[in-house]
């Protein structure tokens, strides 16, 4: 198999030797920077271990030792720093999504059998709600934000100061703790593209072999500050953000939401993020708004042209004043968790930006793929990473398979779902779901969901993805939905439809219109210019355009099922061929 390492990763068994071996490396780097009442405070890589050993002591004292314990909340160092004196020596963690409604909340405390759970303030009234009507097996609510104990909910705080006597006392219960590798040590629901999510099995081994691989291709280092921007019970922020940043004694800093992501790149002096499309599209528009304003525009689009060729390191630096307005000192972008635009890539990197594709599930902890500084296409995820292996099964005529992966990262299975584990694996291998194609050198370019396709009567396979991409790129629209409407006098046989969300107020303003009816053409016209470039099995004949936002995942995915179910509800359609070349 091609050695595909770049860099000589620091070895690792388990989270717990990772936190050992890199205290000794970056204990007096700063772990964090963060603002609280505009003031700033940060704790060194040493500081945040010493938290996470006491933390883990005063929770084996709570009689929580190889229980099951959650975490949800915003992203905070409280959140990281409960994660790891969990997975490290007490129990099995079992990360939440915030976004949760109670009746969610309550069926995924019930299903994990936690024991106790971690959370903001804010949660604190539905969970003592639960624990009291005797929801599953919680006992314990800790907050992350109470400064001392009060009746019923411990304070994190209080835990860690507990613990840290204890640990001058000579406890070393959670110090000397033993990880075995191989078992499970973390519970992750998927994100709920279903209807009921399953339980992915993750263990010491899967994690650390996915942190020794990332570290091995992308070059980042003590001195970086990551930004984390999303939600961190996500494996892709949890893994590529939080354990990775740690892993590599970086320094990480948190958003202070979406609207401020350009102003806390500036104010941080951020090196590295990892995020979805959606932030980096915007991040674009933002750019070239500012330029357009400024009558920059087309002397920059004039400049890419000039130096396309020159290597991104030189264009980095043609391009300083355009890196200024994202504090000058991006090192690297990683989009992942959905897939990038060609033409969004394209550009960032013509404007110096080392903007690369990452890809992986839940259930491979997450990164199969990434690219980087010496394996790079745009359009591509990469090269697999050094210890998984990947391959197509089932290719068509064009190249295109489903991608199935094989390696130490790999899930343990689907927790007490043998039928469902089973089913995603084939001889060893773990089948994807995704479509892909592999080029001769190895990089790998992902067409869409095997479940998603629209099979149409000819047998010709649509990727919604590639063409929502094009109708995402039409002024004034935010984000677009391809499906496929059966014909009502032939049933066999399939027409594709899209579903518009505009920003009614800027196709008003770019289209000069009015009306709704001069609203819908405005965008109907936009649609019949991406069918003459398309094959004509292709084209979109039939649209329905809103305001609403389209239902996705917390990590911005779309939830295909679910927007077609609400379009079939809600019958909205236009006529047969409503949109005609």
């Amino acid at each position: 198999m091609e050695d595909k390492r770049i860099y000589e990763p620091l070895q690792i068994t388990d989270l717990k030797d990772m936190l050992k071996k890199t205290e000794k490396l970056y204990g007096d780097k700063k772990a964090y920077k963060i603002k609280k009442d505009e003031k700033y405070i940060t704790f060194t890589h040493k500081q945040v271990r010493e938290m996470i050993n006491a933390l883990g002591t005063s929770l084996i004292n709570m009689g929580l030792k190889g229980k099951r314990i959650a975490v949800i909340g915003e992203s905070c160092y409280e959140w990281e720093i409960a994660y790891l004196s969990v997975v490290c020596g007490t129990g099995i963690i079992v990360p939440l999504d915030k976004s949760l409604t109670e009746s969610e909340l309550a069926n995924l405390i019930e299903k994990s059998e936690v024991e106790a759970i971690f959370c903001p303030d804010k949660f604190i009234e539905i969970l003592e709600g639960l624990k009291n009507n005797g929801i599953g097996k919680l006992k314990h609510l800790i907050s992350m934000e109470l400064k001392e104990h009060r009746s019923g909910v411990y304070s994190q705080i209080e835990l860690i100061k507990e613990g840290k006597e204890l640990i001058n006392q000579g406890n070393d219960s959670f110090l000397n703790v033993k990880i075995n590798p191989e078992e499970m040590s973390i519970m992750l629901f998927t994100s709920g593209t279903t209807s009921e999510p399953k339980v992915v099995a993750l263990s010491h081994k899967n994690i650390c072999s996915n942190l020794m691989d990332i570290s091995s291709v992308l070059d980042v280092n003590s001195d970086d500050v990551f930004l984390s921007v999303l939600p961190i019970h996500h494996v892709f922020e949890c893994t590529v953000g939080f354990l990775f940043a740690l892993y590599r004694g970086a320094t990480t800093v948190f958003c202070d939401g979406l609207r401020h992501i350009s102003k806390n790149l500036k104010e941080y002096k951020v090196s590295v993020m990892a995020c979805v499309p959606a932030i980096y599209e915007k991040i674009l528009k933002m750019i070239k708004a500012t330029l357009q304003r400024e009558g920059k525009l087309e002397q920059v689009l004039e400049a890419e042209e000039k130096y396309k060729n020159l290597p991104i390191e030189e264009r980095k630096e043609k391009f300083k004043e355009v890196q200024e307005m994202l504090g000058g000192n991006i090192k690297l972008f990683i989009s992942g968790a959905a897939a990038l635009e060609y033409s969004v890539e394209k550009e960032y990197r013509l404007l110096g930006f080392n903007l690369v594709q990452g890809y992986g599930l839940t259930e491979t902890s997450p990164v199969v793929a990434v690219g980087s500084n010496r394996y790079h296409k745009v359009g591509s995820i990469g090269k697999s990473v050094p210890s998984v292996e990947a391959k197509l099964i089932d290719i068509n005529n064009e190249g295109i398979g489903e991608l199935l992966v094989k390696g130490p990262s790999i899930m343990l299975g689907y927790y007490n779902n043998k039928e469902a584990t089973q089913k995603v694996f084939e001889d060893g291998w773990f089948c994807t779901g995704d479509l892909a194609k592999i080029d001769e050198e190895g990089y790998i370019f992902i067409c869409g969901r095997k479940k998603s396709v629209i099979v149409l009567k000819n047998g010709k396979n649509i990727f919604p993805e590639e063409i929502e991409n094009l109708v995402n790129r039409i002024e004034g629209v935010n984000e677009s939905f391809i499906f496929g409407k059966q014909i009502a006098e032939n049933k066999d046989d399939i027409k594709i439809n899209v579903k518009v969300v505009i920003d009614k107020e800027r196709v008003k303003d770019v289209y000069k219109v009015e009306t709704e009816e001069e609203i819908y053409n405005a965008i109907h016209m936009k649609i019949k210019e991406i069918n003459k470039i398309m094959p004509q099995y292709k084209a979109i004949r039939g649209m329905i355009i809103t305001e609403d936002p389209l239902i996705k995942t917390t990590t911005n995915k779309i939830k295909r099922q679910e927007n077609l179910n609400k379009i079939l509800q809600n019958n909205k359609y236009f006529g047969e061929d409503s949109i005609k070349n």
